[in-house]
């Protein structure tokens, strides 16, 4: 079995994790000579990224995702005005959680992490970011919200009002009726898991917040020590869940795992500093990102600061190969094995959305 998950020298390609009913390319992640998927997909990869290219997502599973998630979004938590809903379909929810979860036994289990998804990233812009997000009392309203995921337990006189402010704005409504339908599906430790790394994202926030407040630029290692908080660790990490079986808590918590989860949540997140690099730049204020640190705490362009950027991912990208083959080599345990490949679906998906999402995404002029 093992041979069958590690791809050779150089350590465990995100192809070779795949369930062999996938078919994934195996190729190299060079868009000069990948297989057919990278050039048949919309919008162009970075240049000089390392990236495993994907078959195209399930189109009748994407259209039914789509379907069912502008249904929830609209009527059962009202989770966007009007005047959003072209942002909210320009996003591709449906294509973007059928391409990270390819081993979803069903459209309902692709709806566990399509749900979690918008709920988060309704979130991060209404508190955060252009849709009324503000790092002053930034703290105090994701505490809030946060008890949506993980319940507050406290005296008869006091929970009625806890539990009528779930219900206060989009992003409370989101998260707990996201989570609702999750438990459902998940086992307790997995819950615990989810609400665990939602803590993290939630630190992460604040971190950016209180720098941008104090107008800190921090140094590249403090700003990638941010990004191992402010980054996507709760998509990927709860693959078992949407893959329909459960990886023990104890498997799960082991720090070879925890560094693999962690290196896959890293290199992630720079694929999304690449790729909505311009997009930051045409919003409002400074947006940092790991090209706009590294320009201005090493002194260098942004064209060179942008290409180390990618180096930075790709290094990354490395490190979560050899970590998990490390991982596989010492602990073949089919669900560790089987979990492994599910983080690696997600990451390879991940790149995939950010590379086809010309909605959203252009690259810069640097090449």
């Amino acid at each position: 079995m093992l041979q069958q998950i590690l791809r050779g020298p150089s350590g465990l390609g995100t192809a070779g994790l795949y369930l062999p009913l996938l078919q994934a390319p195996t190729g190299p992640s060079d868009p000069s000579a990948s297989a057919e998927p990278a050039e048949q997909a919309a919008g162009r990869p970075v240049p000089g990224l390392y990236h495993h290219p994907i078959p195209e997502p399930d189109a009748h599973r994407v259209e039914e995702v789509s379907r069912r998630i502008k249904a929830w979004a609209v009527e059962e938590v009202e989770l966007f005005p009007p005047d959003w809903e072209d942002q909210f379909d320009g996003f591709s929810l449906g294509r973007y959680m059928v391409a990270c979860h390819p081993d979803a036994p069903t459209v309902e289990h692709l709806m566990i992490a399509t749900r979690l998804m918008a709920a988060e990233n309704a979130l991060d812009d209404c508190y955060c970011e252009d849709h009324g997000g503000s790092p002053v009392g930034l703290g105090g309203r994701l505490l809030l919200a946060h008890t949506a995921l993980d319940p507050l337990h406290t005296t008869a006189e006091y929970q009625p009002d806890w539990a009528e402010s779930l219900h206060a704005d989009a992003p409370r409504r989101a998260y707990r009726s996201a989570m609702q339908y999750f438990v459902q599906q998940a086992g307790h430790s997995q819950a615990d898991r989810y609400r665990h790394d939602m803590a993290r994202l939630h630190l992460g926030y604040l971190a950016e917040a209180a720098w941008a407040e104090t107008d800190y630029v921090p140094e590249v290692w403090e700003y990638l020590a941010m990004r191992q908080f402010n980054n996507f660790r709760p998509c990927p990490t709860i693959t078992d869940t949407v893959g329909g079986y459960e990886l023990p808590a104890d498997l799960h918590a082991l720090p070879a795992m925890q560094r693999v989860i962690a290196l896959a949540g890293n290199a992630t997140t720079i694929v999304n500093d690449l790729y909505s690099y311009t997009k930051e730049l045409a919003s409002p204020g400074r947006h940092l990102n790991l090209p706009v640190v590294i320009a201005e705490r090493e002194d260098c362009s942004v064209r060179d600061a942008y290409l180390k950027a990618v180096e930075v991912h790709n290094d990354l990208m490395h490190a979560f190969e050899a970590a998990a083959a490390d991982l596989a080599a010492e602990v073949p345990h089919p669900v560790v094995l089987r979990f492994l490949r599910g983080v690696a679906a997600w990451v390879d998906g991940n790149h995939y959305w950010h590379q086809t999402n010309t909605y959203r995404y252009s690259l810069p002029d640097f090449w």
